[in-house]
Parts: structure tokens; C-alpha cells; sequence
């Protein structure tokens, strides 16, 4: 267990790139909960996750002719998908949040959220921040999602869009391509964001220039955690194995897990092909050194001619006046 230290300004971070035991929701968070045991055992202050980690990322739709209208086989999946998304309100996350808990130790996790505020039947691409008191600070569920995967998550709203404390940094974070919404990230650096997680379900493609990027635009430490997931990663059990195998590659998913300092250079390049709990210790300082001649939402920033509004609301389809 790790020791109640004083803040100061080093944060020492995990990043678990993982597969996921696929679609089986009690499975993955046993294996999720493991490595935040290993990553407590590395005295961290912070574990993260990929995006969609529990319980995965729907990789059969570009394989199985997903787009087929009322195809037998993708209502199949998707009820598969449901038995095995996240329901908060039932506890699904409660063993992460007590091991969280019992070691002072922060989870970013990507997960498939069924919320019941919802109705209980639609799924979104959720980034869950759980603080070191084992309270779940925020949902963020996905605002858009990308391409293939708008034929089985839904498009989030805003409510998420917070930053956290965690020791002398205010985190934040973004769901894959969401990094890309100059709007959504200007929104995390407006609240004082200064150490930014984005997460992806597993691809160097998708890390090795956004990473560096953001991280020069905003003068703050970027992590990037990816998943993975290959052919042998498809377990028995899911159904229409043989259809998702037939059309596979080795691989879905390669990681690229990597880390760049607010300077934009690589603290840890990107890892790919390898399940691996990496561990890197940020400086704070260096957030002061680069905002000396660039902060995004202070000296550098003109809110008299440029702002944004947020619409922070769980949005929903019901309100009810009793």
C-alpha cells in the first residue's frame, strides 16, 4: 500500500496497457484490478485505462457487415454488448472504487456505460475519473463517436467536461478522437487543466503526433493509454466467433501508450504490441518553466474577443414535475 505523502510537485503515474478479456465485463475488471494492485505495489498516484476497456471495444461491426439494417446477427452483439456494458448505479465499478480506496490511489478508466438515467439500453463510450477516497468524481461520456462506432455507443453531452486536483496538477481528460475537438480541449484548459489523459482503444496511429501535439499547445503533461486486442485476445465464447475471426487481422489494436512533457518532448515514447504496466514520474515545474512564455487560458488568452461557453447538463429526454 502505498504511503500518505505530502503534496509536492511530482505525481508518479501507471499507464496499464492491457487487453481486455472481451466483452465479459467481470472478467475484465478482475484483470483491471490487478493492475491497479501492481501499480499501487509501484507507489502511484494515478493508474489509467484505455477507452471502452471494460468490457472492450466493439471490433466486430467493420468485420461483420455491422451496417446491415435489423441483421439477426449485429442485435445478437449488441444484446452481448449490453449484458457485459457498465452500470454504475448497480456497482459494477464498486470493487475498483474500494481498492482505489484502500490504497489512496486515483483510476482513469475508459469504460461501456449502460446508465439507467438513460433508460438502461443505449451504451456510451464513458471516461470514469475515480479519486483516491474511492468516489467516483466524474462520468465523462463520449461527445461523438467516431465512424463505425456510432452503431453502438451513443453521443454523450457535456457533464464530464471537469478537471480534477490530484496533488499539485488538475487533470483532465478526453475520449480518442475527441482529442482532436479544438473546442473540447480549449473547454478542460479553461477549468486549469495542466495534466491531460487521452485515452484510445489501441493504435500508434492514433498517439504518436496528437500526443506531442497537444501537449505543445497546452503547455502540459499529455499521456496518452491505449488498449490492445489481437486475434488470440477473441475469447470462445463470443458470439459469431468464427464470422469476426474469418474477416481478423493479427491485430486490432497495437497500444502506442506514450507520455510527452509540456515542452512537447517524448518523456516516454509510444510502447505498442506489448501488455505492460509502464510507470512515469512528472515535475510540476515543468508546467511553470513552459507557461512562462505560452498559457492557452492566461496571459496568452483574450477573452474579451474569444471565449466558450459550456453546457455542463446531464442531458435527457424526461423531466418530471411531481
Amino acid at each position: 500500500m502505498k504511503n500518505q505523502q505530502d503534496r509536492t510537485d511530482l505525481l508518479s503515474i501507471g499507464i496499464a496497457q492491457i487487453a481486455p478479456v472481451w466483452l465479459n465485463r467481470e472478467a475484465t475488471t478482475e484483470k483491471i484490478m490487478k493492475y491497479i494492485g501492481n501499480a499501487a505495489d509501484k507507489d502511484c498516484d494515478l493508474v489509467v485505462f484505455g477507452e471502452g476497456l471494460l468490457p472492450g471495444y466493439p471490433f466486430w461491426i467493420e468485420r461483420t457487415n455491422g451496417a446491415i439494417f435489423n441483421s439477426p446477427i449485429q442485435k445478437e452483439f449488441f444484446a452481448h454488448y449490453l449484458s457485459n456494458a457498465v452500470q454504475i448505479e448497480a456497482g459494477h465499478l464498486d470493487g475498483i472504487r474500494e481498492l482505489a480506496l484502500q490504497n489512496n490511489l486515483a483510476v482513469m478508466l475508459g469504460c461501456i456505460e449502460r446508465p439507467d438515467d438513460r433508460g438502461g439500453h443505449s451504451v456510451y463510450a464513458s471516461l470514469v475519473y475515480i479519486a483516491s477516497d474511492g468516489e467516483i468524481k466524474s462520468v465523462h461520456r463520449k461527445l461523438v463517436p467516431t465512424y463505425e462506432e456510432r452503431l453502438a455507443w451513443s453521443p454523450g453531452d457535456g457533464h464530464g467536461l471537469r478537471t480534477h486536483r490530484l496533488g499539485a496538477f488538475t487533470l483532465g481528460g478526453l475520449n480518442c478522437w475527441e482529442n482532436w475537438l479544438p473546442l473540447a480541449r480549449a473547454a478542460l484548459y479553461g477549468q486549469g487543466e495542466d495534466l491531460h489523459v487521452a485515452v484510445w482503444p489501441g493504435g500508434i496511429h492514433n498517439t504518436k503526433d496528437i500526443t506531442r501535439f497537444i501537449a505543445q499547445e497546452a503547455r502540459s503533461y499529455v499521456v496518452s493509454v491505449s488498449g490492445l486486442m489481437h486475434f488470440e485476445d477473441i475469447p470462445d465464447e463470443t458470439p459469431h466467433k468464427q464470422a469476426i475471426r474469418s474477416e481478423a487481422t493479427d491485430t486490432f489494436a497495437n497500444g502506442g501508450s506514450c507520455i510527452a512533457g509540456p515542452d512537447g518532448s517524448w518523456l516516454v515514447e509510444p510502447i505498442i504490441d506489448e501488455e505492460i504496466l509502464f510507470v512515469a514520474t512528472i515535475d510540476y515545474q515543468h508546467i511553470r518553466k513552459e507557461r512562462h512564455n505560452f498559457d492557452p487560458a492566461g496571459h496568452y488568452s483574450r477573452p474579451d474577443v474569444l471565449q466558450l461557453s459550456i453546457n455542463r447538463k446531464r442531458q435527457n429526454n424526461l423531466i418530471i414535475s411531481d
